[in-house]
């Protein structure tokens, strides 16, 4: 039995030319995988935008939403982490798609190895900007003012501002900046220091990326399934970055 690692989907993104095929090719990867899958992990900015008031959730995945519920049910273990983008789960995905939802980056053991699993925001210094934004995205009782903004409108703007907020920075994607630069790097080597994993996986940075550090441990970047359509698996024994064709 294998595990899976996935992240950066964006499901929803107003850049995705077809949305559909682009559900369907994610869905099409869960039903290839679900045979000997025992845990699959979603790192990440799965939803370019997800938002859940009491009793309204986002429109739209119903086909990916399905097949989760499908594999959750079939006792496939399903982790979510919260990304960037899709921090504002209330219940839903546990409660009736059966995932197991996380919030903060988390130490697992898979087998005879040691994860530390996280999106990768927030992680290691970044523009000041985005720390100012992240805290108010992560802010409580901002989070609960925001279910008062009508769910059109609140939608409308979630998905503009990613648009926006991808725009800015589509410059640096896909382009490696180099171990002294690339902040999820700089963060491996400096946990490394006190903590001992032999795998460090992220998203987050939309770039593919398996680097060997000290003592054979190694930073894994897993790209992303909007553009690279890359993911990993572990086998018990051995990890590697695929990609869908």
């Amino acid at each position: 039995m294998k595990t899976y690692f996935i992240s950066d989907a964006h499901l929803g993104s107003l850049l995705v030319k077809d949305p559909r095929a682009h559900e369907k090719k994610l869905v099409d990867w869960l039903d290839r995988v679900k045979s000997d899958a025992s845990a699959i992990y979603l790192l990440g900015d799965m939803f370019d935008f997800w938002y859940e008031y009491r009793t309204v959730v986002p429109k739209g995945f119903v086909r990916f939403l399905g097949k989760l519920a499908e594999l959750t049910d079939a006792g496939i273990e399903i982790h979510f982490f919260t990304g960037n983008h899709d921090i504002w789960t209330f219940g839903y995905l546990e409660n009736e798609i059966g995932l197991i939802v996380h919030t903060k980056e988390e130490v697992v053991q898979i087998g005879n190895k040691r994860f530390f699993l996280a999106h990768g925001d927030g992680l290691h210094a970044e523009k000041r900007g985005f720390g100012i934004l992240r805290k108010i995205f992560h802010n409580k009782f901002l989070q609960k003012l925001f279910r008062y903004v009508p769910a059109q409108l609140g939608q409308e703007f979630g998905y503009k501002w990613s648009k926006s907020n991808r725009l800015k920075i589509q410059h640096l994607e896909n382009k490696f900046q180099g171990e002294q630069n690339e902040s999820l790097v700089v963060f491996s080597k400096k946990y490394l220091e006190s903590n001992d994993v032999d795998f460090l996986i992220f998203g987050h940075r939309h770039i593919p990326l398996d680097l060997q550090l000290k003592d054979k441990k190694r930073v894994v970047i897993l790209g992303d399934f909007v553009s690279i359509f890359s993911y990993g698996v572990f086998d018990g024994e051995h990890f590697t970055l695929e990609y869908v064709d």
